[in-house]
């Protein structure tokens, strides 16, 4: 059985499914992706939040990456005992929760630092400690989010971790998931800008670690940042929307073979009002549109497939809070079932209290911890 499955009986709808079988399939390809050039894998798990997932990924994995301290707890909690958190930590009250973490668990905890600031908010949290923070070189680009924009800014930043105690210079991150998720010449080659700059600024520095992090993100242009790792670092990929691939903009843009879209949400239509138009149980509420409409993926009468795929030329054309307006719908009818297929997974699974995970030896019921 596979979530695509018309004639699986669930106890509601919209219904969000999971396809156990793929995304083990994609958690497998992508670990292999990633030692065949060069680097060790971070997830980053804030895409799914799932303890089932995460824990699926943790064996093959040098750790995972989280946007919060929030993630960073709920990942140990699962059974992880390196942790990237791919932000800037400032608050006190953050900081103190990692001190806290790092006195009680065997742990490693990088985060990142792009302001002399970001540096005494967390030297003066963790002057003292029995274990230290380690900090890496936060590097952005021009226009993006966080992020140091010059070379020369790394050096003094670089000078006042070393100075601190209770922290640890550890490496450089950046990410290049910044840039729109087209393959066009011109986004390449910033890209190629970008993750070049990074592997300079890490080359520049020296570190309080025999084994320094260069860290790079985002599941769009993993290929173009394989191109610019630097030689004696310990080269750390954190993708997160490859674990359940989507049906949308990566999809479109992974340069990874073999990854299957393992999301769909099931929904229902309740009303046929105009001809060759009817409406969906599922809205903004049940589906990420942030990065395109939810395409079509299955049509069903039952437990009859009626169309699949492609084959369909029904569109999604606006979203309400929990409706769904489908056009060129010829051939549906009230009482139908459709399976939408989402562009961008990070941006569905916090809808979600249950999700339905079906695999080979039955379904499961897993509960995103956002």
């Amino acid at each position: 059985m596979t979530a695509l499955d018309p004639a699986l009986v669930l106890d509601t709808l919209p219904q969000m499914l999971l396809d156990v079988g793929a995304i083990e399939r994609n958690i497998a390809i992508k670990e292999a992706w990633t030692r065949d050039h060069g680097m060790v894998l971070a997830p980053h798990i804030k895409t799914t939040m799932t303890e089932e997932i995460v824990r699926r990924q943790l064996p093959g994995c040098w750790g995972v990456t989280v946007a919060t301290t929030a993630q960073a707890a709920k990942a140990v909690e699962w059974g992880a005992t390196r942790i990237l958190v791919a932000n800037e930590v400032l608050f006190r009250a953050h900081l103190e929760q990692l001190r806290s973490m790092l006195a009680t668990s065997e742990l490693e905890i990088y985060a990142l630092v792009d302001s002399a600031a970001g540096v005494a908010a967390a030297a003066e949290v963790f002057e003292g400690a029995d274990r230290p923070l380690r900090v890496l070189i936060d590097v952005g680009i021009s226009g993006g989010r966080t992020g140091i924009r010059a070379p020369g800014e790394a050096g003094p930043l670089a000078a006042l971790v070393v100075a601190a105690e209770g922290l640890l210079l550890a490496g450089v991150s950046a990410y290049e998931g910044v840039a729109p998720n087209v393959r066009t010449e011109e986004n390449l080659a910033a890209v190629d800008s970008h993750c070049r700059l990074a592997r300079d600024i890490f080359e520049s520095l020296e570190y309080d670690v025999a084994e320094p992090v260069f860290t790079v993100g985002g599941s769009a242009f993993q290929d173009r940042a394989a191109m610019f790792l630097p030689a004696g670092a310990v080269n750390v990929l954190r993708s997160g929307c490859y674990v359940v691939h989507d049906h949308g903009t990566y999809a479109g843009v992974s340069p990874v073979p073999g990854l299957e879209a393992a999301a769909v949400v099931r929904a229902l239509v309740v009303s046929a009002p105009e001809p060759g138009r009817v409406i969906l149980n599922a809205g903004k509420r049940e589906l990420a549109y942030d990065a395109g409409l939810p395409v079509i993926v299955g049509h069903y009468r039952g437990a009859e497939v009626l169309s699949g795929g492609s084959a369909s030329a029904a569109t999604l054309t606006k979203l309400f809070d929990h409706h769904a307006i489908v056009d060129g719908a010829v051939g549906f009818e009230v009482g139908d079932t459709v399976d939408l297929g989402i562009s961008h997974p990070c941006s569905v699974f916090d809808r979600w209290r249950e999700v339905i995970a079906v695999g080979a030896d039955g379904v499961e019921v897993w509960e995103p911890a956002f």
